[in-house]
């Protein structure tokens, strides 16, 4: 049995997918395709923008998106999974491998989420972080403490066993990551509008 499973948010690089666009006529034009329904060059980001480029999530979900379907799509008659998923953004990549989203479709409604939460981040700072090898109750417990000063952080998406998400204030996922880190964590903290980076 065959799986595919596509990322989210966060799996973002630069030069993403910059080996696969110049090494195949196909995912070059899917790529071409790609930057005229989205009115700018999103490769131009991709393969030579900066860290900061892809910060933006107007930019970062697309381009994993598109990363992640015409990879798949490259493969031609090689692309027989018997299931697929995705992690949040990752479903709209699944939804097309599955053939229930059109491709055109679904990169047209990654840019309206997308843009959606970048508006959303710019009228409210905010950030999350992926806490990973403590007990959900632990990290519930410091987020509350941290909470209790005024700040706001929360536990956001319970992903798996031995990592959840975390959301809130900028100032108060920061402290919380301290915390936790203090407490045995290994926590992957995202700076403002899903940024990533380790803290150990």
């Amino acid at each position: 049995m065959t799986a595919y499973i596509f990322p989210g948010q966060g799996s973002q690089f630069v030069g993403m997918a910059k080996e696969l666009y110049e090494s195949s006529a196909f995912a070059k034009e899917c790529f071409e395709k790609a930057n005229s329904l989205l009115g700018f060059r999103i490769t131009d980001l991709m393969f030579g923008g900066t860290d900061d480029d892809l910060k933006q999530t107007k930019v970062t979900q697309p381009a994993i998106f598109l990363h992640s379907v015409i990879q798949a799509l490259n493969m031609g008659d090689g692309l027989k999974p018997d299931m697929v998923a995705g992690h949040s953004l990752g479903e709209f990549s699944a939804l097309v491998i599955n053939k229930a989203l059109m491709f055109e479709n679904a990169l047209m409604l990654v840019k309206e989420r997308a843009d959606a939460m970048q508006a959303a981040c710019e009228m409210n700072p905010s950030t999350m972080a992926a806490v990973l090898g403590l007990e959900d109750e632990v990290v519930e417990t410091i987020c509350a403490e941290v909470s209790a000063t005024g700040e706001v952080v929360v536990a956001a998406n319970y992903n798996c066993p031995g990592q959840l998400v975390i959301s809130g204030s900028i100032k108060g996922v920061t402290i919380a990551c301290e915390k936790l880190k203090a407490a045995g964590a290994n926590v992957r903290c995202c700076c403002p509008l899903a940024a990533p980076f380790i803290l150990r």
